[in-house]
């Protein structure tokens, strides 16, 4: 945890749920800035856009994803996120395909009005990502900004609750998830999707504001499902779920102070404290 915490305050977020198309990195680049643009004029400070967005998320190979993927932070997509950044003063969370080398990663950054803040990159790759990715290798870094501390996620990250956790026990307000939520099987109509269940679940186990930035489309046979949110501290949605098929914009206005306060349930449960370690032992010793 940073040495210093900024006070956490109030706080606009807009998740951004766009279509982006894959391996039309120029025109995503440009659609994003758009949303930004409008999201901006509504007056947020914080905005969200969804996993990859800069590239589209089904490529046919790994030589199509890496031709796609550029450097962290001096790439052409990052470049213009950070001048969008500084001259509309918004702090800006959003995935982007990462390359390094000829290693790729799934990977969130993290830009303000000052430039490029730093990047998370995925540690649970789901399904045909194992072919084009590598698994995140930075854990769980938490940002200062001036309203909070923000974490992030990136779609299946949310299947595991240890990402979250992570994030809470340094001290996050805020987790920003982009993410290219599937269609799960077996889902039942009129239910939330399970995406949306679990991050009430994180977000009221934690203490957690989660603002969850979707995508929508068809990408080569690949449907996805929308439903982006934005859900309080005590797991309850306060924006969303948008819509599954619409590209749209979800706004909140939160006070992301309401998370340090908020673990405290009671005179004698706090979330985070009341952790048994000594129950739960070394997770890794109990797998092998």
């Amino acid at each position: 945890m940073a040495a210093h915490i900024p006070s956490a305050g109030s706080v606009k977020i807009a998740c951004i749920q766009m279509e982006p198309h894959v391996g039309d990195v120029a025109g995503n680049r440009a659609a994003a800035a758009r949303f930004i643009e409008a999201a901006a004029r509504q007056g947020a400070r914080l905005i969200v856009l969804p996993e990859l967005c800069n590239s589209g998320y089904v490529f046919r190979s790994r030589e199509e994803a890496l031709a796609l993927a550029e450097d962290i932070p001096a790439g052409p997509t990052c470049l213009e996120w950070s001048a969008l950044a500084r001259r509309l003063e918004v702090y800006i969370v959003a995935g982007i395909a990462e390359r390094e080398g000829t290693v790729l990663y799934n990977t969130a950054v993290v830009i303000g009005p000052d430039g490029y803040i730093g990047k998370y990159r995925k540690l649970h790759l789901w399904n045909e990502e194992n072919i084009y990715f590598t698994p995140g290798n930075l854990g769980v870094p938490v940002f200062d900004m001036p309203f909070g501390r923000v974490g992030v996620a990136v779609c299946y990250d949310g299947w595991f609750p240890e990402v979250y956790r992570l994030g809470a026990l340094q001290g996050a307000d805020l987790i920003c998830v982009p993410t290219n939520w599937v269609p799960m099987p077996d889902q039942p109509p009129g239910q939330h999707p399970m995406a949306v269940t679990l991050t009430m679940a994180s977000a009221h186990s934690n203490a957690l504001f989660i603002a969850c930035a979707d995508r929508v489309g068809v990408e080569r046979d690949q449907a996805f499902i929308g439903r982006s949110v934005i859900v309080n501290c005590g797991g309850w949605p306060v924006a969303g779920p948008a819509s599954q098929d619409n590209e749209a914009i979800i706004y909140a206005d939160l006070d992301l102070s309401e998370a340090r306060s908020k673990r405290r349930l009671n005179e004698f449960n706090q979330l985070l404290s009341d952790r048994r370690g000594d129950v739960y032992g070394d997770y890794e010793a109990l797998t092998k």
